[in-house]
């Protein structure tokens, strides 16, 4: 009887561990399930700080591992399409070229929401037009509406290296924007009048117009919203021909097409990542919302991790729209 007992308790203790370990072996195999959600990082501002929201509630709010894996915008958009990367926060279809469409057609993307819509062209500071009262500037340009009257102000603008004509930055170095603001200079004719340059760097390409309005000088570029910097700064979009979809694609001649930015995930993303493909789903902001995350930033010389979750406080009424209540509960508890 005794015996009997001791082979009971013992058939129990060892159902017990079973049980504790195919519990644990259950949970780490839920956890490995998870996997690690990758983001795209063409090294914009604006997209890291998107990328930083969306890792935030992700991870405090959903329990997964997430990464960054950085590179040129068209090296990133590339692994995107084959599946390097999981997540693109930002996809601007006009600086995409074929590439988008062809993606889309393949099945290889699937487009989100419409994260927000921005503006892309040739802008100047407001007071080279209108002038500035409180600055004591004067304007300088009062009739300077479109690209077609520059011709009329190229010794307002300067080139400082070739002073027989005037100087247009363009898009920066590595972005397709530098490629198209080039072609559009030789099109509309302006190369006769104007150099066009191309900056390193986008934070040249800013520090550029930062550097002209601390100084009260004329500048003309290329810029696009959201960013800090319009966000901030009085600037004024030039006006170019309305958008033609043939001459755009011959040789970029209009004005650029509609600037809906999209959140787009690799196409398996569903079906490893259902919950996280419910969130991205339901992500929506502006360019008023970004704006002032990169405003922050700038203020505050944050990173756009530290903007990322400052933005996640400021707004818990709009991201909490985006995902359960549980969710949006653990999220807090996590600030």
């Amino acid at each position: 009887m005794k015996n009997r007992w001791t082979y009971t308790w013992i058939g129990m203790l060892g159902l017990f561990i079973i049980i504790i370990i195919s519990s644990m072996t259950t949970e780490t195999a839920t956890e490995e399930a998870k996997g690690t959600i990758s983001f795209a990082d063409p090294q914009w501002d604006s997209i890291r700080v998107h990328n930083h929201i969306a890792q935030f509630i992700l991870e405090n709010g959903y329990d997964y591992d997430t990464e960054t894996k950085s590179g040129s915008t068209a090296a990133t958009f590339t692994d995107f399409t084959q599946g390097n990367i999981d997540v693109t926060m930002e996809v601007w279809p006009n600086n995409y070229r074929d590439a988008f469409e062809e993606a889309k057609k393949a099945g290889d993307i699937d487009v989100l929401k419409t994260n927000f819509t921005g503006q892309q062209g040739f802008f100047v500071p407001t007071y080279v037009i209108e002038g500035d009262k409180e600055r004591g500037i004067e304007p300088i340009a009062p009739d300077l509406e479109s690209v077609d009257d520059l011709p009329d102000y190229q010794d307002i603008f300067e080139d400082p290296e070739d002073p027989e004509k005037g100087r247009i930055i363009g898009g920066y170095s590595e972005a397709e924007a530098s490629e198209i603001t080039m072609k559009k200079v030789k099109v509309y004719g302006l190369d006769e009048t104007y150099n066009h340059f191309t900056p390193g760097t986008e934070g040249a390409l800013s520090a550029s117009f930062v550097r002209a309005y601390e100084n009260k000088e004329p500048w003309v570029g290329y810029y696009w919203t959201p960013t800090a910097l319009a966000t901030k700064y009085d600037m004024t979009m030039l006006e170019e021909p309305d958008y033609d979809e043939e001459t755009w694609n011959d040789n970029f001649g209009t004005k650029f097409p509609p600037d809906d930015v999209y959140v787009s995930v690799y196409k398996d993303f569903e079906e490893k990542y259902p919950d996280a493909m419910k969130f991205l789903e339901q992500y929506k902001t502006s360019t008023d919302l970004t704006g002032e995350a990169l405003v922050y930033m700038d203020d505050n010389d944050a990173s756009a991790e530290e903007a990322a979750k400052w933005w996640v406080e400021e707004h818990e009424d709009v991201w909490a729209e985006w995902v359960p209540d549980d969710v949006a509960q653990k999220v807090q508890d996590a600030y």
